[in-house]
């Protein structure tokens, strides 16, 4: 079983890039492969809207140059998506909102190549707009035909700079709770 888990931070070192670290470390515990696609390293180009998915129908981008085609081929052969980002100005980072606008359109149009996986999402603010930023990614996995898992509490992560995400005990159990969760949805859905 693997978790692909989509980093949509554009910093390389950061809350969120470290909660990932630790996540994959939970994952790997329970014998579940986590790999991490970093958001930032690709530069991807705004969604114009020219529809080519849908005449094409084979679930790819026009673009072929930005790796955004090579990123969701890995999310189909993923068992499970995990979204996680931080909160600027009480949204998505631009790179995460670019991402998540083009892989809709995409997977909508084209094969709905998420139908039926288990996923996840985690939400790291310095103050305040974490449960926008949730929702916009929950939001993603819904309208993809995901099984979004929940958790007690949310997985919202309340820390400035790294590695204050450790100090905010209650947003880490939400985490684990969250892992726990993805974990037994796996496990019941792949059960050899």
């Amino acid at each position: 079983m693997k978790v692909l888990a989509i980093n949509g931070s554009p910093r390389p070192m950061g809350n969120t890039s470290n909660i990932l670290n630790d996540i994959q470390d939970m994952f790997e515990r329970d014998g579940i492969e986590m790999d991490t696609v970093h958001i930032y390293e690709y530069r991807l180009m705004n969604c114009n809207v020219c529809l080519t998915c849908e005449i094409r129908g084979d679930g790819r981008c026009y673009d072929e140059d930005d790796g955004l085609n090579d990123i969701l081929q890995k999310m189909r052969d993923a068992d499970a998506i995990l979204l996680a980002s931080p909160t600027y100005m009480n949204a998505c980072p631009s790179v995460l909102q670019t991402f998540m606008e083009r892989a809709m359109l995409v997977f909508e149009k084209g094969d709905l190549g998420l139908r039926g996986k288990v996923g996840g999402a985690i939400a790291v603010c310095g103050h305040d707009g974490a449960s926008m930023v949730y929702n916009q990614m929950v939001d993603f996995l819904l309208r993809n035909a995901v099984m979004v898992v929940g958790s007690n509490p949310l997985p919202i992560i309340r820390a400035l700079n790294s590695p204050a995400y450790e100090d905010d005990r209650e947003g880490m159990k939400g985490v684990r709770s969250l892992v726990e969760g993805m974990t037994d949805a796996l496990v019941r859905l792949n059960p050899e």
